[in-house]
């Protein structure tokens, strides 16, 4: 069932607490993996879904990575006091783009600290679709040392989102216990199977309803 892939999203700068509460119920109708939150809503986020099935996942870094290392760690600490499950962090572009994997190093490292320590799942995001194919190989060769969760293909802000090559690729380049999440553009059932069949374990969208829908598979809780 294609409900346990998604996490349902909303991430737009102009969200509402009503807009928490309609993605929370349909978390819960639907049994999706986890609801993706702006920070400021985790702690909400949590208080509609109970004791649920459901995961409350939020952003660091987000949407385009180039915070300090330190507000990323401030960022993380916050959101789990708050109650977040999983932190799906942006990494920092720009030091890709400078070839300056030492202080990408130093960054997992500071953020890995924390999120082990308090048993919580990361997914760091690389935004492959600006990525050249030699740098998306290194992030994979990078985050697998220091044994990430997921390496997660975009935050829907690039120009480009998911594609099936990029997950294909970092399925080739990630040992078996690193999944990863397909996000950016994923609007129908059709795509989302595509990158689960490429290797994704996880699918991040918005329109995780309609997918549902469309794959014609009755998830829904018919006691909510």
């Amino acid at each position: 069932m294609i409900n346990g892939y998604i996490d349902h999203t909303i991430l737009k700068p102009t969200t509402t607490l009503e807009d928490i509460k309609k993605l929370c119920m349909e978390c819960v109708e639907y049994d999706f993996a986890a609801a993706c939150v702006p920070p400021p809503y985790v702690k909400v986020a949590k208080q509609f879904l109970g004791a649920t099935n459901t995961k409350v996942a939020t952003v660091i870094g987000f949407p385009f990575g180039y915070s300090a290392i330190e507000a990323k760690v401030a960022e993380t600490v916050l959101a789990i006091v708050d109650g977040a499950d999983e932190l799906d962090v942006v990494i920092n572009i720009s030091a890709i783009k400078n070839n300056d994997w030492e202080y990408l190093e130093k960054e997992i490292a500071n953020l890995m600290y924390i999120v082990r320590e308090k048993k919580k799942v990361i997914k760091v995001i690389i935004e492959s679709g600006i990525l050249l194919e030699e740098e998306i190989i290194k992030c994979c060769q990078l985050y697998s040392k220091y044994g990430v969760d997921f390496v997660k293909t975009s935050t829907g802000y690039a120009e480009k989102g998911a594609t099936v090559e990029a997950v294909k690729l970092m399925r080739a380049n990630l040992p078996e216990n690193i999944q990863i999440k397909a996000s950016g553009g994923i609007r129908t059932f059709a795509f989302a199977t595509e990158l689960i069949a490429a290797g994704a374990t996880r699918i991040g969208a918005s329109a995780s309803v309609q997918i549902v829908k469309e794959g014609g598979e009755d998830t829904a809780h018919s006691d909510y």
